[in-house]
């Protein structure tokens, strides 16, 4: 199973555990719900479409060393129509912003890039 695959499994259980926890354990709370459609409505197109909020949304990621973040947004991304050209732009201010301690979260960008379109193809 690559990355791509073993990252998509784990977030789709994940979420479902978080907001549908089942009978025996404690439902999600009203701050976890609301944060959770927060976050989904604010990548919705607005003045921005979405692949420039998804774009942005990698690069904060990026600079904030969020591993998860980051092959969401690429996925996202990906999924909005954004090119290759495109997303290594994105890593690159990602880069001029947070500095050399990037550097690791853009190999791992890079290669799970790679299998994101892989999958896709």
């Amino acid at each position: 199973m690559t990355r791509y695959e073993q990252f998509k499994a784990f977030r789709e259980k994940l979420n479902d555990r978080v907001l549908n926890p089942g009978q025996d354990k404690p439902p999600p709370t009203l701050v976890t719900k609301r944060f959770f459609n927060l976050d989904t409505k604010a990548y919705d197109a607005g003045a921005l479409d979405e692949k420039h909020k998804e774009l942005l949304g990698l690069s904060a990621s990026m600079v904030l060393r969020c591993d998860d973040c980051i092959a969401y947004h690429i996925d996202r991304a990906v999924g909005c129509g954004a090119s290759d050209e495109e997303l290594m732009e994105t890593f690159d201010i990602a880069l001029i912003v947070g500095g050399s301690i990037v550097i690791p979260h853009l190999r791992r960008a890079v290669e799970f890039l790679d299998e994101c379109r892989a999958a896709r193809a």
